[in-house]
């Protein structure tokens, strides 16, 4: 058939009818595979090109925190005060203390420590603490002291694994997810002694015991949706080989933000003089060997007894930039038993002072600020 200008023109727009019925069938395709895909629920939008900016870690990177516990806590502020001015120095942070049979979830606590610029560390001790002030107060010595507080049945730490406490614990958990900033819970410490009832060498606790405990009650923490909670494991140190081995009591690295250490100068197998190499090294060696968390001194202190406290203090800070892991350190502002405070002579005071002086210790902790929870490279 001969192709004349009329039939040629015909065939071009027919092909030109042809692609555009093609494009559109084509694009409705696509567009019902795109329904049928996301039937039944929302279509997810395409990730942000920029990512929000890193919070700031606490404590920053070549910095370590300075701390304080006092027998008062956030009720009454007169020792902290007084810490401050002896130390020249704001405290980052503020460890405070609540028993289980006599402490609810009180906000203002918190709220009381974070307005004064510190990180609220509570150490949440299952027991109840009126057994020891009775025994104190009925002059009993510290051996009789440590069976009347260590032997309370009712805060078995199976008892606690088998979600005995879970009411009491939800209390807190919402309490404290409601805080809005970070808060640290060092919960039952020097469990490697012999007293406090939740070690496993005492109250009829079984080994294992420890683990579960502690287990359950960050599990269920975490089932509640509190995800503002920095969790210190805070063991004492080794002084001898009479005590388990502190892996023994170790929930894992899943289950803990910060490794916390108490040690004190002057008091029990530390009565003559220890440096702090000789208090805190060895311990730290075998915590290494099973966790790369940060380490916090916790809770330490020296007693004054051989006049050597204001020594002990300058040697403490010289060594402590050698442990690149330790990001903190609480001092115990308490007189008891001995006088721990660094506000106990001007000596002491000044030799603090200077020593906290350093660029190291010199920043301010923020609500804002996210726990640091890896050693720095």
């Amino acid at each position: 058939m001969r192709l004349t200008v009329p039939r040629a023109l015909m065939v071009l727009i027919g092909a030109l009818l042809l692609t555009y019925a093609f494009v559109m069938s084509a694009g409705t395709m696509s567009e019902g595979r795109g329904r049928n895909a996301t039937a039944g629920r929302a279509v997810t939008p395409a990730p942000s090109v920029s990512a929000a900016p890193d919070r700031e870690l606490f404590p920053p990177a070549g910095k370590v925190f300075v701390g304080v516990a006092t027998h008062e806590g956030p009720y009454d502020f007169t020792a902290v005060n007084m810490f401050t001015a002896a130390a020249k120095h704001q405290p980052q942070v503020m460890l405070f203390t609540a028993g289980w049979a006599n402490n609810l979830f009180d906000r203002a606590a918190f709220d009381r420590i974070s307005a004064r610029g510190m990180l609220p560390m509570l150490a949440w001790e299952p027991w109840d603490y009126r057994l020891d002030e009775a025994a104190r107060k009925q002059g009993k010595s510290q051996y009789e002291i440590d069976e009347i507080r260590s032997n309370q049945p009712a805060y078995r730490l199976s008892r606690i694994s088998a979600g005995d406490f879970d009411s009491y614990l939800l209390s807190w958990a919402k309490g404290i997810k409601s805080l809005g900033y970070p808060v640290a819970i060092r919960f039952a410490h020097e469990m490697n002694g012999w007293w406090y009832p939740w070690s496993e060498m005492v109250n009829g606790n079984r080994p294992g015991d420890y683990i579960k405990a502690w287990r359950h009650v960050h599990d269920l923490f975490k089932a509640a949706g509190v995800a503002n909670v920095t969790w210190v494991w805070s063991p004492n140190v080794r002084w001898d080989d009479s005590t388990p081995k502190i892996s023994a009591h170790y929930p894992g690295d899943d289950y803990v933000d910060w490794v916390g250490l108490s040690g004190y100068y002057g008091t029990g197998a530390f009565s003559g003089y220890r440096s702090f190499d000789a208090i805190f090294k060895t311990t730290v060696e075998e915590i290494r060997a099973f966790s790369g968390k940060p380490l916090v001194i916790t809770e330490t202190a020296a007693s004054d007894e051989a006049g050597r406290k204001a020594e002990w203090i300058r040697e403490a800070f010289q060594v402590l930039p050698r442990y690149k892991n330790i990001i903190g350190l609480i001092w115990f502002e308490v007189n008891k038993e001995r006088d721990w405070r660094i506000a106990s002579s001007p000596a002491v005071a000044n030799a603090f002072a200077r020593e906290v002086a350093a660029p190291r210790y010199d920043f301010s902790w923020s609500p804002s600020m996210f726990p640091r929870t890896e050693i720095e490279e």
